[in-house]
């Protein structure tokens, strides 16, 4: 088999368990992705306050464990301690520790990720892709070659990206809808006098947890909030302080209690938080060399992210050219 230099866009739970799958198996991989750092929506917002530094899982809060495979990977995330059971959101929930993106930094710290690299689009010369774009400074620069590319992002972002390349592998992109999620992240000098760690479903909140509950978490009392799809998407364009407000609000009378003046309150707007998911696994073009990853081709779980990364890995080797004798 031919070894590639395969592009990925997106050094999130997919496209770093894609990477790791194509560089197993001898592959070249570079990794771009827009953020500051690892995370993706494993993402943790670390603040400063009066009372110290609070750490804020405000993307997935947790993971389940169902593929075997996978299963063997938290295993070895278990005995590495960068992972562990939270039994408060329910059984067979894991957390990241210390925070929640500690397991995506043990995947990228294993590849060539450029942080800070926002891809534009993707350029097709001399038989070769090249990946455009910006850095963090606002540079606007051109890599490559690269033999293939990954694109491991939400739907919408992705289609824009392929869409002058392969308009089939667009469509389908296009086809999936990501539901959007506004997450409120507080801090208090006290703890909250509640007997709950966790709240479901109660009112416009879809989740709230004591974050500072989650093992291995230092730091002061923080609770992480997040709407519903239904009311995020009817609040998509609010003012991130008013949101905080009523999300702040909301969790008080979920827990039956009257909530203290925060420390520090914020809100952060995912504007594509959650796919309803398909059975699609993965997607990839043997025409155009592109191929696409990501749990909205599976399911809404971190643990379909990671199959999806895998399956496409495996599609790329399969048809990778042979080298010639």
């Amino acid at each position: 088999m031919m070894k590639l230099h395969v592009a990925i866009v997106g050094a999130g739970m997919a496209g770093l368990s894609c990477a790791a799958q194509l560089v197993r198996a001898g592959h070249r991989v570079s990794l771009f992705d827009k953020g500051r750092g690892p995370g993706g929506r494993m993402s943790t917002r670390r603040m400063d306050t009066p009372l110290g530094e609070a750490h804020f899982d405000h993307g997935a809060q947790y993971f389940t464990v169902r593929d075997p495979a996978f299963m063997a990977q938290v295993a070895r995330w278990s005995a590495g301690g960068v992972a562990a059971p939270w039994p408060a959101a329910g059984t067979g929930a894991w957390v990241g520790v210390p925070t929640m993106n500690a397991v995506i930094k043990d995947m990228a710290d294993q590849h060539d990720v450029a942080f800070g690299w926002h891809v534009r689009g993707l350029v097709r010369r001399g038989g070769a892709w090249h990946l455009a774009g910006e850095t963090a400074g606002g540079t606007l620069t051109e890599t490559g070659p690269f033999d293939a590319v990954v694109v491991a992002i939400p739907p919408e972002q992705a289609a824009a990206i392929v869409a002058l390349h392969d308009l089939s592998l667009a469509s389908t992109a296009l086809a999936a809808r990501s539901q959007p999620c506004w997450t409120g992240m507080f801090a208090f000098a006290e703890r909250l006098q509640c007997p709950t760690d966790t709240v479901r479903e109660a009112g416009l909140i879809g989740w709230a947890a004591r974050n500072s509950a989650k093992p291995g978490r230092r730091g002061p009392e923080t609770w992480v909030v997040q709407a519903g799809p239904l009311w995020s998407d009817q609040h998509i364009e609010d003012d991130a302080a008013a949101v905080a407000d009523v999300l702040l609000a909301a969790l008080g009378e979920a827990l039956d209690i009257a909530v203290p003046v925060p420390a520090v309150a914020a809100a952060h707007r995912w504007r594509y938080a959650m796919s309803t998911g398909s059975d699609l696994g993965a997607l990839w073009s043997d025409t155009s060399k592109i191929g696409i990853c990501g749990d909205w081709l599976l399911g809404p779980r971190v643990e379909n992210a990671w199959i999806s990364g895998r399956t496409l890995a495996t599609q790329i080797m399969a048809h990778a050219p042979r080298e010639v004798a």
